[in-house]
Parts: structure tokens; sequence; C-alpha cells
């Protein structure tokens, strides 16, 4: 996309409003926020005025428009599109609905005149309610606007108009420089927005509300240059509740849905995903006052016992960590504050230094040099119109003057939104520290932006492993397991040692059942292993702990029924957990590695973890970690260490082989791996692939 056109666009000295009634609306909103440059109006039947002079169409117009806003007929816009190509206008804004959006044959044959009828012009929508450039006074947007016009402040882009106008009103000092809105996404979608204002200067983090992302691989790469650039993202996107857009065959798949998926992109991209706009803002305040944090390591004081007991349970799903103090900010708190006061965090330090200004910037130095990542201060202000919050101000002040030279960022937290007016809010930001309201939505947005700077710090982003074409013809194909196995096999995965007898064409096939058992050594796994058969066990598939002649002879009559191969091979009876090892392949991100508690834990505890390439041994031992299951691999309660070396081998092996058959790969869903003690390796004792 031509960078030098969307500038145009974006801050643009001349703007033609095309329609009635709405194109009326976005005047007005140019009006209000100062907008300087030229404006003009076209519509096919207003008469003209001394004070508004119209023109019939864009032909007409006396110049080039920048920027245009179009609030006309659909079947009119392609065009108007292909008029203001012709004319070398910089893009514009296309208000109108009815296109793609709608799902009709008729919507869709539009969408295509447009961009057909646009060339190479950049626009914004269909269906969409266009933006507002606070920092250069230009708005093309046919609603009210509210906002100061700052120097530096966060670009917010929406897929929603109604929820970029609510973006807009809030009460919360967030300083905002732009408010884009894309639409349809038909030309310009948000990566789109991302990467061009990456190189924007003023604008010091990213806020985006999105339904759907257009281009997983565009998006994945828009966030890495603002990652490159210092500036966050913090991002709502609709949907966690949304059933997969496909059947899942396997327990990977069943594990890997759609949003779990996005869930992972988003915490190894270093997104911030928030459940709520509340959080959005919290979070965009601390990644405007300073970036994101350096982890979750935070100090929350304030001088309540209840407000700190409200903090330790308001944060008790969070990742936040209340690290102790250490030694010697905790001697010298007791220095400033006498032995009554329990040096703990979160901390209260009590309300008998309240008055005494030395005592209270003594104390906030020491708790913002001890090495937290975070410090935050917890205070409700008095409204002023009803009390007098002098005093609370005062703490404030302390606070503030205490933080130049401190390596630990700041905050203050008032419980309820409404407790801190807003000229207390913008003296905190213009001393890099963040005004958070609303004490769960202060604590999520601090928890956030510590787990952006844990991943920042980590380096390794996402690099999409997305197939370059996939044949849609023909039935998937599913490996035999014996066939899937051994395929896994040559790239490092550890199998059972086995054997595969034919129940066709053999005169006993319960003698050559035994003959292997004995061969293999018991306790051996009798199976039915068919190609057909990808859920052996629910049909009686798979006889465990066979162990002697008798019993295997039983075991091969009653699985030869089932299929026409049977497969014998040494049982692991001295494991310490079962783990399943996948690879899901998402419609948008790609291959994505799934690991979880396998056996018949899978479905019981649904405890699993999803990765992004790259996959590193590191990563996939930190996602194992993660798992309530994973406690079994460290020697829980006593029992041995598990292999991790061996398990993590495995995933890498499983990713190896994934790699090397992206164009057709499906589903590979190993369930279980059996972890054994530490230095006898991860034996895969079943196995599932599906090809396209």
């Amino acid at each position: 996309m031509n960078s030098r056109a969307l500038h145009r666009l974006l801050a643009p000295r001349s703007i033609a409003m095309i329609g009635g009634a709405w194109a009326d609306a976005a005047v007005a909103a140019s009006r209000a926020i100062g907008y300087e440059g030229k404006l003009w109006r076209i519509h096919p039947d207003r008469p003209s005025s001394p004070e508004t002079p119209y023109f019939r169409s864009v032909d007409e117009l006396p110049g080039v428009p920048d920027a245009a806003f179009i609030a006309a007929p659909n079947r009119e816009v392609p065009a108007i599109a292909s008029a203001l190509a012709r004319s070398g206008a910089g893009g514009f804004v296309c208000f109108a609905a009815g296109f793609s959006e709608t799902g009709a044959g008729e919507g869709q044959r539009l969408t295509e005149q447009l961009l057909a009828s646009a060339a190479d012009l950049p626009f914004f929508g269909p269906n969409c309610y266009g933006f507002v450039n606070f920092f250069d006074g230009a708005a093309l947007w046919p609603d009210q606007v509210v906002g100061e016009r700052p120097e530096r402040g966060v670009a917010l882009i929406c897929q929603s108009g109604t929820i970029a106008l609510n973006l807009m009103f809030n009460d919360r000092s967030l300083p905002v420089g732009y408010v884009i809105t894309v639409g349809n996404q038909t030309r310009l979608a948000v990566e789109d927005m991302i990467e061009l204002l990456t190189d924007e200067e003023r604008v010091t983090a990213f806020g985006i509300y999105v339904e759907g992302i257009k281009d997983a691989a565009r998006f994945a790469r828009a966030i890495d240059s603002a990652r490159a650039a210092g500036k966050p993202v913090a991002l709502v996107k609709a949907g966690r509740t949304e059933a997969a857009a496909r059947t899942a065959r396997t327990h990977t798949g069943s594990l890997a849905g759609a949003d779990i998926v996005f869930d992972a992109f988003c915490r190894q991209a270093g997104i911030a995903r928030c459940d709520s706009l509340a959080t959005l803002c919290e979070t965009l305040k601390i990644f405007h006052a300073g970036g994101p944090l350096g982890g979750r390591r935070v100090l929350i004081m304030g001088a309540s016992g209840g407000d700190m007991a409200m903090t330790a349970d308001t944060s008790r799903q969070l990742g936040l960590q209340f690290p102790p103090f250490p030694a010697t900010a905790a001697s010298r708190l007791r220095e400033i504050l006498g032995e009554r006061i329990t040096i703990a965090n979160p901390f209260d330090f009590h309300t008998h230094v309240w008055f005494d200004r030395p005592a209270l910037r003594s104390m906030f130095s020491v708790v913002q040099r001890a090495g937290f990542d975070a410090v935050s201060l917890m205070v409700d202000c008095p409204p002023e119109e009803q009390a007098d919050p002098a005093s609370y101000i005062a703490v404030i002040d302390e606070y503030i003057a205490a933080l130049p030279g401190a390596a630990s960022r700041a905050a203050i937290i008032c419980s309820l939104p409404e407790s801190l007016a807003a000229g207390t809010r913008e003296k905190c930001l213009a001393a890099g520290i963040a005004p958070l309201q609303g004490q769960r939505e202060a604590l999520e947005a601090l928890d956030l932006a510590g787990a952006v700077g844990e991943a920042w710090s980590n380096g390794c982003g996402v690099q999409l492993r997305l197939a370059q074409q996939r044949s849609s013809l023909g039935a998937a194909r599913t490996l035999a397991e014996h066939d899937g196995k051994t395929a896994l096999a040559a790239f490092g995965v550890q199998i059972p040692r086995s054997r595969i007898i034919a129940t066709k064409g053999v005169d006993s096939v319960a003698a050559a059942v035994v003959a292997a058992a004995e061969s293999i050594g018991f306790p051996v796994v009798v199976k039915a292993a068919g190609a057909s058969l990808e859920h052996k066990s629910d049909v009686g598939g798979v006889i465990v702990d066979v162990r002697c002649a008798e019993d295997a002879a039983a075991a091969a009559r009653r699985v030869a029924i089932l299929s026409d191969t049977i497969l014998v091979e040494e049982m692991v009876s001295d494991g310490i957990a079962e783990i399943l090892i996948g690879v899901n392949v998402d419609p948008q991100f790609g291959q994505i590695l799934v690991l979880g508690a396998g056996g018949i834990l899978t479905e019981l505890w649904r405890d699993s973890v999803s990765l992004l390439p790259p996959f590193t041994p590191a990563a996939i031992e930190a996602a194992l970690m993660q798992l309530t299951v994973g406690k079994l691999l460290g020697g829980y309660r006593g029992r041995p260490q598990a292999d991790i070396a061996a398990l993590v081998a495995a995933a890498m092996a499983c990713t190896r082989y994934a790699e090397a058959n992206l164009d057709r790969l499906l589903e590979l869903d190993i369930n279980p791996v059996i972890v054994r003690p530490r230095g006898q390796g991860a034996v895969a004792v079943d196995a599932l692939i599906r090809f396209t």
C-alpha cells in the first residue's frame, strides 16, 4: 500500500464530503476538531448557498481532494470511487453499507465493482464509520468528536464504529491520537494501519478491537514491526465463545479451538489480549506511560488493610507475583514506619504517616527502588465538589516526587473508576505514572503489561507455518497407527518394539499373535490396527497388560473381528505421566503445537497449552511446566522425576515431521506419550495422522 497516499488520507489538507445528512455530520465533526483545510461538498440535488457551495460530482471539484467521505447509496459508490481515482485523490472512507457484509450475491458484486473502480486508491470500509486524527485536527467521521489534541498518544483501530465511539467517550484520561475504523477491511485492514503508524513518532501504543483477522501472516508481521519500534499492542477480540468452524477428528483438534489458537498467538507475539474495553483503556495507559512492564513482580501498597485484602483476592486468578521486600528495603521501612507495621506485599502502611510528608516521601522512595517491576499506590479520592481531597492529593504528590531515578514503574490505583479526578490523572500521566481506574481492570492491566514485557524479553515472537497450497480434492486420508508411528520414528520419536500381523491369509491369527508377543517379551499390548479405526479404545480394540500366551491368543480372537491387521507391541509399564503431543492446522494461523494431559485424562481435564512457531526446546519445556499434569514430571510427592528432556525431544521431532509435511498434514495426534523416569525416554504408544 502506498504510504504517501495513506498519509494524505489520514492527514488531509482538502476533503470532499459526498452525500446528505451523514456527510453533514462529518462536516460538523471536522469543524468540532478544528479542521483548517479545504472542505468541499458534493450532492447531486442540494442547492448551493454563499456559505455552502455544492458540486454535483467529483469531476466538478476545483481541486484534487486528499480524502473523501462517501455517504451515498451503495450502488453509486463504485462510480464515485472511479472518479476519485481518476482525479488523483488520496483515498476515501466508504460509509455506505450493503456490500460484502450482507453475505448476499448483490453485496459481493458491489464489493468487486468497488475494488475494480477504486484501482490503487486506499479506502476504509465499506460499512465504515471513518476516522478522527486528533494529532492533526482532521475528522472524516459522521458523529460527535470527543477528545483533546495530544502531542503524543495511542492509536485506536476498530472494526466497529460503535466500539470506536465508546472508546472515544472514555473518561479515563487516555491520550488518544487516532481513532480509526476499518469496517469490512475490503482494502485497508487493521494490519495496514499498524504498519503505517508504527513509524509515527507521536503514536505510543496501539489499541485494537477486531472481530476477525483478514491476513494472519501480515498481521503477525505488523505486530513484529510495532514491537521492534517499541510500540506495544493491547487488543479486544470478539468471539471467545465461538465454536470452531470445523469438526475436529482428534483430541488435538478438539483442544485447539480457534479462540485458543488466537490466545496462543497473542501470548507469544506479545499482545495484551483484554476481556473488556475498560481493561483495554487501563492497559493502554500503562503502555503510554512507558511501554510494557519488565515483568509481573509487583508491589501493591495503600493505607488500608481492606484494600490490600481485596487486592489479594481480586488478583488470585491473574499471573501477578507479589514477592516479599528485600531485607535491606524491609529494614529501612521499619526505621521509617516503626515496628507496628507489618512489612509485607501487598503492603498496608496504615495511616499514621498520612500527614507526615517527609516520611511519606522516604517510604515511597524506598519501595520504588526495592526491585519490583511495578509499584502501585491504591488511593481513592473524595469528589472535589462535595468534599476536600487535599490530603489525598498531597499523598499522591509525595508519591510522584519520590519517583525520579527509580527503576520500578509506578501507578496509582483507585478502587472505583470515578474516584480519581481528571486533574489528578493528568498530573500522574505528566509524571510518567499510569493512573489506573477500577481495581479489577487495574490489576488485569498490570498483569497484561507484565506478560507483554516478558514476551518481549523472550524475543521469539511468532513465525507462522502456513501451507503454500493445499489440495481440497478428495477425502482426508488417515495413516494406520503402525505406519504413522513408523513415519514419526524416522524423525526421532521413540516408539515401542512391535509386530504387525495381517488377519487374512494367516492360518492361525492367534498363533501369530502369540509368537509376536513372545518375540517382543511379555507384557504386551494387542490392538486392532486398521486405518479406519481412529479411536480404537472406544470399540474395544485395545487390550493392555497381556502377560501370557493364553491371554495373547484370547486377545487376538477379540480384536481380529474389528480389523484386518493386528498390532502387537511392548507395553511400557514404568511411566511417570501420560502426555498428549499433537499438531493441529488452524485455517488462519497454520500449524499449532498442542501439549496436554494424555490418555484418559485428555477429555476429563482438558489440560492443554498451544504453541505457535518458532518451536524451541525452551518454549516447549516452559509450556509443559504450565500444565497441571506437568507437576508429575518434576517428581510429585516423592515420585521419580520424569525424562523431561526426552519428552521435549519427542515434541520437537513432531514439529519437524509436521514441517516436512506442511502442505498436506491436517492433524497429528500422539496420545499418549508415556514419559518414563529420567534417562529412560518418552515413548509414543499411539498415533493418528491425517493428510489431505
